[in-house]
């Protein structure tokens, strides 16, 4: 099947990568040494990842020579506001905001689901959400955010804490970077992991991946698949799936104090997102 990919992308930014000790993780030094899959599913089916040849994401990589000139622009946009400014807040105090949050559960964690009410999704494109869901430690709280957010209009949520870490959730037409995927579109339609993250992983961190990606991992929750990847520097873990006519971004990021001291939690947040 022939995918065309779009372009255009609204979403791209910079981090201010930080020189910190490496933490013992087995760092996978080749993309090509393999990728670890792991099935959550009950069935024996496989993932289904869709062959292509890489030519077809050459188109989107090139327009990185023309967002370059505007990086500044874009500078501390998603992975890297500043801490010192977070303006964290209480749920059920963000003004036009739904709570969706659960009260904490016996280890302390509590679960945001996107509430079924909450506004979200214009332009060509568009559609109702189909509701995400994620675990977070309950001193993690909603950071506002709002259509003049220079992450773009594709970024759906923040969450902070100003001692552990940050994540975004963005939720992208999948029209922005493919056609023929229909209304109900699989992130193994877009390509396989490591063509997913060549190509949107410059969009998170604001430059090349290669080199930078720790470990890809494939799983499967309820017939959905999702690829997880780790890359370092910048700090950051993403989740990646599509449902709907949507793409799904899930991004947890920390400084290197907050990597080394919280790395555990981060993902567990990370490894918790859920198209639901």
């Amino acid at each position: 099947m022939g995918i065309t990919l779009f372009t255009s992308c609204s979403f791209y930014w910079k981090y201010h990568q930080q020189t910190v000790p490496s933490h013992n993780l087995a760092v996978q030094s080749s993309l090509e040494s393999g990728i670890s899959r792991t099935k959550v599913a009950a069935d024996s089916r496989g993932n289904g990842l869709v062959d292509g040849e890489a030519e077809k994401f050459s188109g989107f990589l090139k327009r990185r020579s023309v967002l370059a000139s505007g990086i500044s622009l874009f500078s501390s946009a998603v992975l890297g506001f500043p801490s010192e400014s977070l303006a964290v807040v209480k749920q059920g105090l963000l003004a036009g905001r739904i709570p969706g949050l659960s009260e904490p559960n016996e280890e302390g964690w509590r679960t945001y689901r996107r509430p079924d009410e909450k506004s979200g999704g214009h332009g060509v494109g568009w559609s109702p959400i189909i509701p995400y869901a994620f675990s977070v430690p309950e001193d993690w709280d909603e950071v506002p955010v709002s259509i003049a957010d220079l992450g773009g209009t594709e970024i759906d949520l923040r969450f902070a804490n100003s001692k552990e870490g940050r994540l975004f959730v963005i939720v992208a037409p999948v029209l922005r970077f493919a056609d023929n995927l229909g209304e109900d579109a699989k992130i193994e339609q877009i390509g396989p992991p490591e063509k997913v993250i060549n190509a949107f992983g410059p969009e998170v961190i604001g430059e090349n991946v290669e080199g930078k990606v720790v470990s890809m991992n494939v799983v499967e929750h309820s017939g959905r698949t999702y690829y997880q990847f780790e890359l370092e520097p910048p700090h950051v873990l993403i989740t990646a799936t599509a449902a709907g006519n949507r793409l799904y971004l899930f991004g947890v990021t920390g400084s290197g104090l907050q990597w080394k001291r919280h790395y555990e939690d981060l993902k567990r947040i990370n490894e918790s997102f859920r198209v639901i």
